[in-house]
């Protein structure tokens, strides 16, 4: 059976990525950083679903964790991973003139460094390419990093947190290329989709009312771009911005009274 390791699967996007797999008959490792209660639940989810799960934790700020993480999957859940989602993030706000080097630590080791290695130690025990009917391989593996809208619509806002991604999406790209036809690696670019901890209701609101489709997206959204990552066996190094269309929003500040 197929098994994937989904980061950051305590709550939230990435409980209802590892849950959305379960459902497509994929073993799965629900790794977590603090939340051992959500990320219990969301193994707990998968197994009512009839498949094997598991729940790791690792700090993916500490590189010994993260070269850990993979080959403790493997492991818990007896053979190689055929899906990664690198899911987990940190996100917090900074601009250039306030960030300091914590912030830029932080965001970088768990938005760009951490995917990178995972992602290496995860293309090493992937199970080679199968031929199809036309002798042509077909990719078993497959990587989908979590990235952001914003990697498409830059602004000066979330300064550090937007850099590592436009890291993580570089390296998506590169990776797709470096380790095909092996391993199929793409990205999925939310918008305003669950609402924040300490995010006020008329924001989120707000961010979503200004969207290109006047609405965010939803956890099923989200899911529904992983699984077609899943079964599209001839895409690889592309993102999907599931944001509502915000990262098409050209209005700007010099041009007034135009719809």
């Amino acid at each position: 059976m197929s098994a994937a390791l989904v980061t950051g699967a305590g709550g939230r996007l990435g409980r209802a990525m590892a849950i959305a797999l379960a459902g497509r008959g994929l073993n799965v490792a629900v790794h977590y950083a603090s939340s051992h209660e959500g990320a219990k639940d969301t193994a707990a989810a998968c197994e009512a679903l009839g498949v094997n799960a598991v729940t790791l934790k690792a700090d993916l700020l500490d590189p010994q964790a993260v070269e850990s993480l993979v080959p403790a999957a493997t492991q818990a859940l007896g053979g190689p991973l055929d899906v990664l989602v690198n899911n987990a993030s940190i996100f917090n706000y900074d601009t250039f003139e306030d960030a300091t080097p914590e912030s830029w630590d932080q965001h970088i080791g768990s938005n760009l460094r951490a995917p990178f290695f995972l992602t290496q130690a995860f293309a090493e025990q992937a199970p080679e390419p199968v031929p199809d009917d036309r002798g042509e391989p077909v990719a078993q593996a497959l990587v989908v990093n979590m990235l952001d809208q914003r990697v498409k619509k830059l602004t000066p806002h979330f300064a550090t947190y937007t850099i590592a991604k436009m890291g993580l999406w570089a390296m998506t790209q590169t990776a797709a290329r470096a380790l095909a036809p092996k391993v199929r690696v793409n990205g999925i670019g939310p918008g305003p989709t669950l609402q924040g901890a300490h995010q006020a209701d008329d924001d989120f609101a707000y961010q979503r009312d200004n969207t290109v489709l006047k609405r965010g997206s939803d956890p099923e959204d989200i899911t529904g771009a992983l699984l077609y990552f899943l079964d599209a066996k001839a895409v690889s190094g592309q993102m999907l911005a599931v944001d509502g269309g915000q990262h098409l929003g050209w209005k700007t500040p010099e041009i007034r009274n135009v719809d």
